[in-house]
């Protein structure tokens, strides 16, 4: 099921509701009908808008969003997602109460947002109706989110807060927050009289009285509270919603000593005057972010929103960035989940590295999974592109990984190949719940994985549709530090005889200097190490006693901050 969205600034009515009707049907055309789009951060059924806060239970996470009886979805790793078995209000049974409050609302549920207090699941949701302020927030209570179980029931609790054509602010968007003495607030607004914060009683969800604080105004939507140290922070969109690639969407931030303001940015400008610190504005193919929530686990903040696909005419999908904080105490939003930095890339699966197989650097040599043995045939240096994208270069030669072919296709094959900037030499990185990564190629979004999970040295990695394998999940070790180490070289190395019919063989040292202990490392052609010693530093010819069995090896000379390596062929 793909979700219906709200209208931009769906309560201005200046604009007229003519032209609101005709920007929903062109953006539910973009959600039902466009094919399937070059690659997008994330996997699976990504089309929502007006995300709720992610909320767990059990291994499952949650997301509820606009759409007819109130859409969902979830994920059990944080990067493939899919639609909710049904909807909250199943076949448009919604509560009656809703036409008493909002005359000719049809079931059509703006942006919820979801909690867990008292044992129960909160879910809030807003009811409204194009170019008004007739609105109202109401709340369904469940005690699991399981569909399957059989105390699944979402029991309709009635209004927390409605306004009329005459009010001076919207009842949408509703947010909430509890605090870390147990207090809980609701934010909630839009376009029309700007957003309020009002308490609410820890135990009902409803608000504790009649008391209302204007923080933010200058046509802002989509409030968002939350704390971070001793400072509480409002999070508010600005710009036009729901246009697709024409939405000009943002998201800012004050921060206040108190829940209810006033919200100061970081030039001291008041969000009810128009202030805001961007947090995450239009980039790339990521336009009109919107819809802020934040989920912490595990130490990790995730940073959830909607955004506009302008690879995929500005179809709405989900967005999942990190967040941290400044030194300065102010939250900082990015896709990028990787540094820049010299890594080693290990499977979960099968503990083996990737290798750019032989050791030669040259284009066309395939990159497969290898024991560890520290050679700069298994780093790589992953360069940060921007919003997700990352560059992959081997620390031997700097040939960048490549799919064969520039095939998106599953099964296609992985490479090194000349850097060109093409899609196949790109890769978005995603982090999964348990901290692994999925490295998914930017032509198609399929991920890198070893083939049918093999544990097999030298088994090439290729591409495949993600299914949540630990063979498509890696995490990386930054040896960043070692780079000088890696980019000197060993020179006036010598290794003979070469061939050898011994399976033994010298290696002769010739001037260098005596301030560091040899150590020698032997690789069979499917990255096994097959032999390893250490030379006392006064030696400078060295006598290797391997016993190696016929075949081609890599020989890896290290000599403090100098490296170097050289293939052997044993007769």
């Amino acid at each position: 099921m793909i979700p219906s969205i709200h209208s931009a600034r769906r309560a201005k009515a200046a604009r007229g509701p003519l032209r609101h009707l005709l920007q929903l049907g062109a953006l539910l055309i973009v959600l039902l009908g466009w094919p399937s789009a070059p690659a997008c951060a994330l996997q699976g059924a990504l089309g929502v808008h007006d995300p709720s806060t992610i909320v767990k239970e059990g291994n499952k996470y949650w997301i509820f969003a606009t759409g007819q009886g109130i859409y969902s979805m979830y994920s059990t790793d944080l990067v493939n997602w899919t639609p909710g078995p049904r909807t909250v209000f199943v076949n448009n049974a919604y509560p009656g109460w809703i036409n008493g409050k909002v005359p000719g609302f049809a079931g059509n549920f703006w942006a919820p947002e979801c909690i867990f207090l008292n044992g129960k699941y909160y879910l809030y949701y807003s009811c409204s109706t194009f170019g008004s302020k007739v609105s109202a927030i109401g709340l369904a209570t469940n005690v699991t989110l399981d569909p399957t179980s059989p105390n699944y029931k979402w029991e309709d609790q009635g209004e927390v807060v409605s306004t009329s054509a005459s009010s001076d602010v919207n009842a949408i968007d509703p947010a909430v927050f509890r605090d870390t003495n147990g207090d809980v607030w609701l934010s909630y607004g839009s376009f029309f009289g700007g957003i309020r914060v009002t308490q609410l009683s820890a135990t009902t969800g409803k608000p504790t009285g009649g008391t209302t604080h204007a923080v933010a105004n200058g046509n802002p939507e989509a409030a968002y509270l939350t704390k971070n140290g001793s400072f509480y922070y409002l999070f508010v969109n600005r710009g036009a919603c729901c246009n697709g690639v024409n939405s000009t969407y943002y998201m800012v931030v004050g921060r206040s000593a108190s829940p209810t303001g006033p919200f100061l940015d970081q030039n001291g400008a008041d969000l009810n005057n128009g202030g805001g610190t961007v947090v995450l504005n239009a980039a790339g193919r990521y336009i009109g972010p919107g819809h802020t929530g934040i989920y912490e686990e595990n130490g990790v903040s995730y940073f959830s929103h909607h955004y506009y696909d302008g690879f995929d005419n500005g179809a709405p999908k989900l967005g999942i960035a990190k967040l941290t904080w400044t030194a300065a105490g102010w939250p900082s939003v990015t896709r990028d989940w990787v540094t820049a930095g010299r890594y080693e890339i290990r499977s979960q699966n099968s503990n083996l590295v990737w290798d750019a197989w032989g050791c030669t650097g040259v284009a066309g040599q395939m990159i497969a999974q290898g024991t560890p043995a520290g050679l700069d045939c298994q780093r790589w240096d992953i360069t940060p592109l921007g919003e997700g994208e990352y560059k992959i270069t081997n620390a031997l030669g700097g040939l960048a990984a490549d799919v064969a072919g520039c095939s998106p296709d599953a099964g296609a094959k992985l490479q090194l190949g000349a850097y060109t900037g093409a899609f196949c030499q790109r890769f978005r990185i995603d982090r999964a719940n348990d901290g692994t990564l999925v490295f998914a190629s930017a032509n198609g979004n399929r991920v890198v994985e070893v083939p049918n999970a093999s544990t097999t040295v030298g088994q090439q990695l290729g591409l495949w549709d993600y299914n949540g394998c630990s063979c498509q999940r890696w995490t990386l070790t930054n040896v960043s530090v070692l780079t000088s180490t890696n980019r000197k070289l060993l020179k006036g190395v010598s290794i003979y005889p070469q061939p050898t019919s011994t399976g033994s063989f010298t290696v002769a040292l010739a001037g260098q200097p005596l301030g560091a202990e040899t150590q020698i490392v032997v690789t069979d052609l499917k990255g096994a190490v097959v032999y390893r010693q250490e030379f006392s530093k006064q030696l400078t010819t060295l006598t290797v006693q391997a016993g190696l069995a016929p075949g081609v090896y890599q020989i890896a000379v290290r000599r403090g901050a100098l490296a170097t390596s050289q293939k052997l062929v044993v007769l």
